[in-house]
């Protein structure tokens, strides 16, 4: 049997098993299903219970789709692991990126200082999304621009992780989820690294946020189902924009 790709996903309750209590049949909701199950792009999805939520009632279902991974990699990776601060400063890699423009978001929430690298194009978009500072990848290094920072979150890996070592101050946190990561000898990048992982509360928490307009959700574009592989391969030429390709479903 072929796998079925994909992990987040956002539609309506058709069916539950036994002993299911917190969820009916026509429930909306959204959800990732962790990295041991995919089966999000089909017409049917199977889950469990404590991978999903209440759909954020001011988002599209295309749009809440593209919420979870994201949301939660950012929630686990500041709160959780860095346990940021307001006053803080923190230095997001990758701030217009999936994770990087929720990390953003919600560093500024807390009251942190937000700075963040990017491509010249995107300098205007994470300022409206909360950045107090934008450095020029391209431009400039990093290392020139910062220092001293309290949290360094990583969406990048290699160069930009060996180089973001030296911008932390004396106790400062580094958090990666750079794949390349994953199979490191060195301890340092090890207790840096982390993986997301399906999470109910903080779905329920980012829902509450959405809906209050405290956090933005961004969809790219959408592509029909029949289309996926176009979509996974890359071939679908969207040029611009910002959020996450979504794949529909026919209702």
């Amino acid at each position: 049997m072929r796998a079925v790709p994909g992990h987040e996903f956002s539609g309506v309750v058709t069916a539950i098993g036994k002993n299911v209590e917190d969820f009916e049949v026509g429930d909306e909701v959204y959800g990732m299903n962790d990295w041991f199950a995919d089966g999000a792009t089909a017409e049917f999805c199977i889950t469990l219970p404590r991978n999903i939520a209440r759909k954020p009632a001011s988002l599209s279902h295309e749009a809440a789709a593209s919420v979870p991974i994201g949301a939660l990699t950012a929630w686990q990776g500041l709160i959780d692991r860095a346990k940021l601060e307001p006053s803080e400063r923190v230095l997001v890699h990758g701030g217009a990126g999936a994770v990087g423009l929720y990390a953003m978001q919600m560093a500024h929430n807390r009251g942190a200082h937000v700075i963040t690298t990017v491509s010249t194009q995107d300098t205007d978009f994470v300022k409206r999304l909360g950045a107090d500072e934008a450095i020029d990848y391209k431009a400039s290094r990093f290392e020139k621009e910062v220092g001293e920072v309290d949290v360094v979150f990583d969406t990048v890996g290699g160069d930009t992780l060996e180089r973001s070592w030296g911008v932390l101050k004396p106790g400062g946190r580094m958090i990666t989820i750079a794949s390349d990561s994953a199979g490191t000898a060195d301890q340092r990048v090890k207790d840096a690294f982390f993986i997301v992982e399906p999470n109910q509360k903080q779905l329920v928490e980012i829902a509450k946020q959405l809906d209050a307009g405290h956090l933005r959700a961004f969809v790219k574009t959408t592509v029909a189902l029949n289309k996926a592989s176009a979509a996974y391969s890359g071939a679908v030429g969207e040029k611009g924009g910002h959020g996450k390709i979504v794949i529909t479903v026919p209702a």
